[in-house]
């Protein structure tokens, strides 16, 4: 195993010297870049950076860091600012920003206030305000899309994503880069800016080699089931690229009611080939309480599945780990995935049962891509990759 580790980050290491050469020695950027990282991803944005240093370096640009000092001060009164500590004048500038950061406080008449997803946004429009239009181009990373659960109007109700959206298109955000957006489709809202809706299925994949010492894409092995009919595309392009078969779960939701502006599900019921003694695979945008990825494990397992391994580009747990605990010790879930897109307890990266998916250099490829006006599929093919990965561990 360890000679295929080796393999694999040879690979990636050649790859990443191929780019830097295509990136630093060939292509014209568009502009010097500039990467604002806001205080809800110092950790991510600093990742970035030592990647993009590194490349640029490779590329014979000398250079210490990319990134700008920022920061966002608040008044007692909870009224704030955005303060630019240095020129982006003729800069391609990348706001990087994570709207789920609930850790960061600020004080509000005394008292020790949460930042919201509505504060984080307030202060990315701070940002672009203070740039003061001298920047040659502004580009957004907000890996959770800002309303994004709030995308679409079946009644009387607001549309606050698409309208976010709107806003950014107005202040002058050319590019707007965001992972899994729970539904994509938001981006007709804003139709002559840039959006590009990142999945790192590679990433996953191959974090659950590396982590899962015994796993076995095999199709006689391995299964993946979709939690429900809105994660379907997703799950389809996982069981696709692995050539494994694929179930579903569809929610009955008792519409005569509401719960916490939701109607409750009554039942999850499964469709899809039997999954007796297989691995499976659930893969969904966010874990939020986690209540539908455990009754979807619990259905599994009266089904006679092998293990079950969850993955969630947002794993939250709004509702705390000790349901996850208990299923975990008591055999029904062995392990969850998810990606350092936003902010995660250190009581969550503590647990056993978690496995961390580091986005960082996905993230870089795309900002040198922006950066150099390339396509992307110059720079980075998923489906190229999975494929030379489960070549390196013998699976194709």
């Amino acid at each position: 195993m360890k000679g295929v580790s080796h393999r694999i980050a040879m690979c990636e290491n050649n790859f990443m010297t191929a780019s830097s050469e295509i990136l630093f020695g060939r292509e014209s950027t568009v502009a010097p870049i500039g990467i604002i990282a806001m205080n809800s991803v110092t950790e991510l944005g600093g990742k970035i950076n030592k990647y993009l240093v590194e490349w640029a370096r490779n590329g014979g640009v000398d250079v210490d860091s990319f990134l700008l000092e920022s920061e966002c001060p608040r008044f007692s009164s909870g009224d704030g600012k955005g303060l630019i500590k240095s020129t982006v004048r003729g800069m391609d500038l990348f706001i990087i920003i994570d709207v789920g950061n609930y850790n960061i406080k600020y004080d509000y008449f005394g008292m020790k206030n949460a930042m919201s997803p509505d504060d984080h946004f307030q202060d990315l429009k701070r940002i672009i305000q203070a740039a003061s239009g001298k920047a040659h181009r502004i580009n957004v990373i907000m890996p959770i899309l800002y309303g994004g659960r709030q995308h679409r109007r079946s009644y009387r109700e607001s549309l606050d994503c698409a309208f976010a959206l709107q806003e950014l298109e107005a202040m002058g955000v050319s590019n707007l880069v965001t992972f899994d957006a729970h539904d994509p489709r938001v981006q007709n809202a804003v139709p002559l800016m840039g959006f590009d809706n990142v999945m790192p299925t590679y990433q996953v994949l191959k974090t659950m080699l590396r982590e899962i010492k015994d796993i076995n894409y095999s199709k006689d092995k391995f299964m993946v089931v979709s939690p429900d009919e809105g994660a379907l595309n997703r799950n389809m392009y996982y069981a696709s690229v692995l050539g494994v078969e694929m179930g579903m779960f569809y929610k009955r939701r008792d519409y005569s009611t509401i719960v916490n502006g939701r109607n409750p599900i009554v039942a999850h019921e499964y469709l899809g080939n039997p999954v007796e003694g297989k691995d499976i695979f659930v893969s969904d945008d966010i874990i939020s309480s986690g209540e539908s990825m455990l009754d979807l494990a619990y259905e599994l397992k009266k089904k006679k599945a092998g293990r079950i391994f969850a993955y969630a580009t947002y794993a939250i747990f709004t509702n705390g780990l000790e349901k996850f605990d208990k299923a975990y010790k008591d055999g029904i879930i062995d392990g969850v995935f998810g990606t350092n897109l936003t902010y995660r307890t250190p009581e969550l990266l503590s647990r056993e049962w978690f496995h961390e998916v580091d986005v960082s250099k996905y993230i870089a490829y795309f900002i040198e891509a922006i950066n150099h006006d390339v396509s992307i599929s110059k720079i980075i093919d998923p489906h190229e990759k999975i494929e030379n990965l489960l070549k390196s561990y013998g699976m194709k």
